[in-house]
């Protein structure tokens, strides 16, 4: 087989492959998805800015990419490693090809390469940087790049809306002020769905610029990186925590963690996949969810602050969800809106229009 790329990881192991995407060189950490579906949202996820995303499911491409099922207007991805590519789409539904909308936002892929050995790499050693290159790049080379490379930080700010935006729900009962720290537009789907107008506002968009929308309640969202870069969100929920119902996922709910005064750590290798079971402390069930995240919340840390433990993941024990019931704050650690994922948690947006309504 004619190889034309490679990925380099950290460690100095090197696969060959085929490029599809965009014909450049990128390094970046190196992370693994489980779902067997939803690659376009995925690809198209803010959460993944700065990841190199190995598909666990060996079949990528074949349904195309549609223009409605997009989670943002311009895909941040890192790259995209694949054991097969295909490039003929059998989908009415389809308007480009995965190819083309890489090439389109500047995303290399690669195809043809063991991806179940990267996963079990990734799982036993933690996650590292790679960088998807030329095959004749030669390796102490690439692992020199590696090395010279800066880490991202600041992420958040990158993904962020830089000014405000609206959507409005056809039955508005209810006005949402939505933080954008690389919000899913899935998410807004679902509040739309339950009659809420959605303000979607920058990441460092004050306290008293937020309260001045005269919102009913306020939802801090997904997004990249590390919780703790983002030190203006954690503000704000310290300040408007008790005068607003507030609910968090992922991204969100780590900084209403540390709003608190728990703590943060980052994972091994971290969730993400649509097949992670998880308890819900409050009702006794289990549902399975889709997760995107390196970081988590420590339990140990939410002893002394006002957070009660709510949610749990059954397969590694850490936390997936904390509430403060005299605040009317409650957030997730993985995503309700499901895009991709199973369609067990929407009924956490139905709590919230609960928890409004009591407030209101």
């Amino acid at each position: 087989m004619n190889y034309n790329k490679k990925i380099v990881l950290e460690n100095g192991l090197e696969f060959y492959g085929r490029g599809f995407g965009a014909d450049r060189e990128a390094i970046n950490e190196i992370v693994f998805n489980t779902s067997m579906v939803g690659y376009q949202e995925i690809m198209s996820d803010p959460s993944y800015t700065g990841q190199m995303v190995v598909m666990t499911y060996p079949l990528i491409g074949n349904y195309g990419i549609t223009d409605e099922d997009y989670e943002t207007k311009f895909p941040t991805l890192g790259g995209l490693i694949v054991r097969e590519y295909n490039d003929m789409p059998s989908n009415f539904r389809y308007t480009k090809t995965l190819c083309e909308v890489l090439e389109e936002h500047n995303i290399p892929g690669i195809s043809d390469v063991d991806t179940r050995q990267i996963t079990r790499i990734i799982r036993s050693e933690g996650l590292q940087r790679v960088i998807i290159t030329s095959a004749e790049t030669p390796r102490a080379e690439a692992l020199a790049k590696i090395a010279a490379s800066a880490r991202m930080t600041d992420v958040v700010a990158q993904v962020s809306c830089k000014k405000r935006w609206f959507s409005r729900a056809a039955n508005h009962k209810y006005d949402i002020v939505a933080i954008d720290c690389g919000i899913k537009y899935n998410i807004i789907r679902e509040m739309n769905l339950r009659g809420c107008n959605v303000t979607v506002v920058p990441y460092n968009m004050s306290a008293e610029e937020i309260l001045a929308f005269s919102p009913d309640a306020l939802f801090i969202s997904n997004g990249p990186g590390d919780p703790q870069d983002v030190p203006s969100v954690i503000e704000v929920v310290k300040r408007l925590r008790g005068k607003l119902p507030i609910f968090g996922i992922c991204l969100g709910y780590q900084m209403i963690a540390l709003a608190y005064g728990a703590k943060t750590f980052k994972m091994k290798f971290g969730h993400r996949g649509g097949n992670h079971p998880v308890k819900d402390l409050t009702t006794g069930k289990i549902r399975i969810t889709s997760q995107n995240h390196s970081y988590a919340v420590d339990i140990d840390s939410l002893q002394g602050t006002d957070l009660t433990l709510t949610h749990i993941n059954l397969l590694d024990n850490t936390a997936e969800g904390i509430a403060c019931d005299a605040d009317a704050v409650f957030a997730v650690q993985y995503h309700p809106e499901s895009a991709p994922g199973p369609q067990d948690n929407s009924y956490l947006f139905d709590r919230f229009i609960h928890i409004i309504n009591n407030r209101l």
